[in-house]
């Protein structure tokens, strides 16, 4: 299938890139899943924008900076900050229905505020935001002429110019193959341009808050075909997951602290932040908050800590928090009149692949937004509430860099289609559900919160040996989507603990044992393939 662009990933940051495109181009939007299964439905908290009276774009920058620990480049954080208020107002005319603080709608847009912001500046819908943005940007998307919506296709390479049936050596992207999961077919994709919006790796990690899907493909493929990828030690790991035997990965939201949420030892009563920053106490930045937690349980043996809203009157939690209220009901805690037990858990990727203000990749021809990216916004931690941000900035820039270099795209060449003449069908399944465990379990455990030189060590010897096998496996059987999220996984995972032992100092999110002080001078870690 061809078509003008391609853009694979139909979250925030892909739809908004395709609805700036599909005036001018066909544009073709491919999905893992159902279109609604990436990150962008489950994001609970909202959109950072400078709105208040006395709030200043400079504020909003500062905080960034401070929250990244001065990784960030200043540029892009201005450009990205600058450009918030105009991303809301074009999801309002959307359709996203934002909370207001007038009555049936006419007032003023409701401001919430989260951990590390000096405002209140979080545009929000109840705390389902994602889900409402989602809703409106696919709405907008299925009726548009120009805009080829497809579901259910597991990316497994980038087309490059290898791929072409004549070499030409420009190593220019060409598109993408992709294994339809319902058909189990490979099928090729091909484009002028393509923009990788992914998502991040949360699932590398055994407690992550990620949807099923992130498993870092965009970032593998890209690292593949030759980008380079900066950062990927920088894992941020939200504190609040829900606790819960049976639900593994739903997140509270930073809002519940925003709002007058209290952290406390469930052993001692204690509420326990001002050991650890006594000054922003529970608004702190998230790896300041989620080391505190993770300090206190391992200190202690627990298994938990407390988020207690409680003391807040029980209608105000129940108007701001109506999800979030009615999961928690539904397994047993009523958090309107007593605490929730949470742990810290993956939660989104800070790294990923090198691009500019425009979006462009290393390689002619693509472009990539969002999570899967490392475009200079976050640094070493991200600010709350600026990641689907990021994806409504960096979705345009992207089509706008495409539309206005078009002329001088080149139309793709013949390429090869996928070669499935040499391999078979396995029937040993339980051997990619047995590594994947594996990755998972060891990267929690030795490349997780608080790290040390010996066991990123010992994380990188597990990897070594199970590049292998998989590289074995993927040679000999035939591709299925298990089986590529799994090669992407490991993938990822020997970025993150490459990019780990890179760096000697702890700075954001990347705390080690061995390094402890930050160094003076900021320095991005870069890996070239």
């Amino acid at each position: 299938m061809t078509s003008d662009i391609l853009i694979v990933g139909s979250g925030a940051a892909g739809l908004t890139a395709a609805l700036n495109l599909a005036d001018r181009f066909t544009v073709t939007v491919l999905a893992k899943g159902a279109m609604n299964e990436g990150s962008t439905a489950w994001a609970q908290g909202g959109i950072a924008a400078v709105l208040e009276p006395g709030d200043r774009f400079e504020n909003h920058v500062e905080d960034t900076m401070v929250a990244g620990a001065g990784l960030n480049d200043r540029a892009i954080v201005e450009m990205v900050v600058e450009g918030a208020p105009a991303a809301i107002e074009r999801l309002t005319q959307l359709g996203v229905p934002f909370e207001t603080e007038g009555a049936e709608g006419k007032g003023a847009l409701h401001l919430t505020r989260e951990g590390g912001h000096s405002h209140r500046r979080i545009v929000h819908v109840a705390d389902a935001t994602g889900w409402a943005v989602q809703e409106a940007l696919q709405r907008a998307a299925e009726a548009h002429p120009n805009i080829t919506l497809v579901p259910n296709q597991v990316a497994i390479d980038l087309a490059t110019s290898r791929h072409e049936r004549r070499y030409s050596g420009a190593g220019h992207v060409w598109g993408v193959y992709a294994v339809d999961k319902v058909t189990g077919s490979v099928n090729l994709f091909t484009a002028r341009a393509t923009i990788l919006a992914t998502g991040g790796a949360g699932r590398t990690y055994l407690f992550s808050t990620a949807p099923r899907g992130a498993t870092g493909d965009g970032i593998a493929m890209a690292w593949r075909a030759g980008c380079r990828v900066s950062n990927m030690e920088m894992m941020q790991f939200h504190p609040t997951c829900l606790y819960n035997l049976e639900v593994k990965n739903f997140l509270i939201t930073e809002a519940v602290r925003g709002e007058g949420g209290r952290l406390v030892n469930p052993t001692t009563g204690r509420r326990f932040m001002a050991d650890y920053d006594p000054e922003r106490m529970e608004l702190a930045p998230r790896d300041v908050v989620a080391r505190a937690i993770d300090a206190e349980i391992k200190r202690d043996g627990l298994d938990y800590v407390h988020l207690d809203i409680s003391h807040m009157p029980a209608d105000f939690i129940r108007h701001h928090f109506p999800n979030i209220h009615d999961k928690l009901l539904g397994l047993g805690i009523d958090m309107t009149t007593g605490p929730i037990p949470v742990v810290p858990a993956q939660h989104y990727t800070c790294g990923g692949i090198v691009i500019d203000e425009h979006g462009k990749t290393d390689l002619p021809g693509l472009y990539a937004a969002g999570e899967c990216t490392e475009s200079g916004l976050h640094g070493a931690n991200r600010l709350a509430s600026n990641s689907l941000l990021e994806c409504f900035v960096f979705g345009e820039a992207a089509a706008d860099s495409i539309a206005e270099a078009w002329d001088s795209l080149p139309v793709p060449p013949p390429i090869r289609p996928w070669d499935e003449s040499r391999v078979t069908d396995s029937d040993e399944e339980v051997v990619i559900q047995q590594t994947w465990t594996e990755i998972r379990r060891f990267m929690w455990n030795y490349v997780g919160i608080v790290r040390t030189t010996k066991r990123l060590e010992r994380a990188q010897h597990r990897i070594k040996l199970l590049t292998d096998e998989v590289a074995e496996y993927y040679q000999h059987f035939r591709v299925t989507p298990d089986l590529i999220e799994l090669r992407n996984l490991l993938q990822t995972a020997d970025l993150i603990v490459r990019s780990a032992l890179h760096r000697h100092e702890s700075r954001g999110l990347h705390y080690t044992l061995d390094y402890p002080d930050m160094l003076p001078e900021a320095v991005d870690t870069v890996l070239v393939p």
